[in-house]
Formats: structure tokens, C-alpha cells, sequence
């Protein structure tokens, strides 16, 4: 999984040359993370489409939230390249336009959900897929009460995993995020436990 370049925004040139850069020198395929919130820069559709022809890059893991950039992505979804879903609320969206899966962390606390949602989904059963999505809702956004992972690694040690702290720069959740989060645990306890 690689992320944009750090720090200094680019122009497409300059993006190709970096994820073609690192493509050339794994042995590993990568697949690219685009995460404009985190990152300060997105990859242009053009960008995704020139870099889905190399033979080390596999695909891409999509978190802009923007449904319009993934509709004009999806083009190039084809046998040797990808499209993850970066974000747990919208799985299903992602899904209708080609998707293959996600890299989520709502897994981390319920991998069989959302193992399910997506099976579901590409076994034709929809509808079934969709459920589980919006059931679960309330719990994804709780899990970005504040910035990942803080909430999700606060809600494994909650449900027991002692997990431990974390690591720096990240801080411990605020208590009022925290109480806020428990309390949505609570209301899936049973299926969290």
C-alpha cells in the first residue's frame, strides 16, 4: 500500500514518476492509497489511468469519500487492476461501480460483518450486502470520532483485546469522544463480544 508523496504536492508527472519509481524497485505489487485528507494531494483519474497499465501496481485503495472521482476511475478497473474501498460507509457504492473489496478498519473489530457485506455483495445478494451496511452505520462513524486509529484501537481494548497504547504523535482519546464511542459499543455489544 503506498501513499502519495510526502509533504510537497505534485503535478501528474511527477506522481506517475513516484508510484513507477517505487513499482520498479519492489519485488512486491503495490497498490496505491489515495487519501487526499491525510495527504494534501489527490491522484487525477488521468494519473490512475496511465499508472493501472503497469504490471506491478495492482490497484488502488480509494478514501477521498468523493463518489464522482470513483465513478471516473472505475474505468479502469479490468482484470490486472483493482478498486478497494478506503472507506467502511460507503462499501456498497464502491461495490456498484466495480469495487472489489475494501481496506477497512471496521474489520478490525468485526471482521465477519464486513467479510459478509462484501461476499454478499458479489454473490448478487445486494440487498442483503446493503443491510449489513447501513445497520452498522452509527458504528462506522463513531470509529472516526476522532482521527484513525485512535477511536478503532480505544474500542479493541474496550472489547478486551488490550491492544495497548498508542504510538506517537498520536494521542489517547479525548474522554467526551470516548464516552460517545462507548456508548454506540454498547448498542452492538452482543455482536462485538
Amino acid at each position: 500500500l503506498v501513499v502519495t508523496p510526502y509533504y510537497n504536492k505534485t503535478n501528474n508527472e511527477g506522481m506517475i514518476r513516484h508510484f513507477e519509481s517505487i513499482a520498479d524497485s519492489v519485488t512486491v505489487p503495490i497498490i496505491m492509497y489515495n487519501v487526499p485528507s491525510r495527504t494534501g494531494c489527490n491522484i487525477t483519474p488521468e494519473v490512475v489511468g496511465k499508472l493501472a497499465k503497469h504490471p506491478n501496481i495492482i490497484g488502488i485503495k480509494e478514501a477521498s469519500g468523493d463518489m464522482s472521482y470513483v465513478m471516473n476511475i472505475s474505468k479502469y478497473i479490468n482484470e490486472t487492476f483493482a478498486l478497494y474501498s478506503g472507506n467502511d460507509d460507503v462499501i456498497v457504492p464502491l461495490l456498484s461501480v466495480g469495487g472489489t473489496g475494501v481496506v477497512s478498519v471496521w474489520a478490525n473489530i468485526m471482521p465477519k460483518e464486513v467479510h459478509d457485506l462484501v461476499r454478499l455483495y458479489l454473490d448478487g445478494k445486494t440487498a442483503e450486502s446493503l443491510a449489513i451496511q447501513i445497520k452498522y452505520l452509527d458504528l462506522i462513524a463513531a470509529l472516526f470520532y476522532e482521527v484513525n486509529p485512535i477511536p478503532v484501537k480505544a474500542a479493541l481494548n474496550w472489547m478486551g483485546w488490550e491492544v495497548g497504547s498508542l504510538r506517537m504523535p498520536l494521542g489517547e482519546m479525548g474522554a467526551e469522544a470516548y464516552q460517545r464511542l462507548v456508548l454506540v459499543l454498547e448498542r452492538f455489544e452482543e455482536e462485538l463480544r
